[in-house]
């Protein structure tokens, strides 16, 4: 699954396109590195959004192509 979708089924950023572009501003890291909103999101990978005042750290449990809102939680755990 591309990264901005990812971010947008699992709700840690609320609209695809705001996704897409924080990913083409350099603000997405995928194992420490910055990566494009076409980026392959894989089981285990550590997404670190630095967005806001802190960044924030993700790690991914599950990637699933639609979510209700309580699934979405269970698709990421915050580090």
């Amino acid at each position: 699954m591309r990264l901005d979708k990812y971010l947008k089924v699992s709700r840690i950023i609320k609209r695809r396109t705001v996704a897409n572009e924080a990913c083409d501003a350099g603000k997405i890291e995928v194992n420490g590195k910055i990566q494009r909103a076409s980026y392959d999101v894989k089981v285990g990978d550590k997404i670190t959004v630095n967005m806001g005042v802190s960044p924030k750290s993700y790690e991914v449990l599950a990637v699933s192509e639609h979510a209700l809102k309580e699934e979405a939680a269970k698709m990421y755990k915050q580090l």
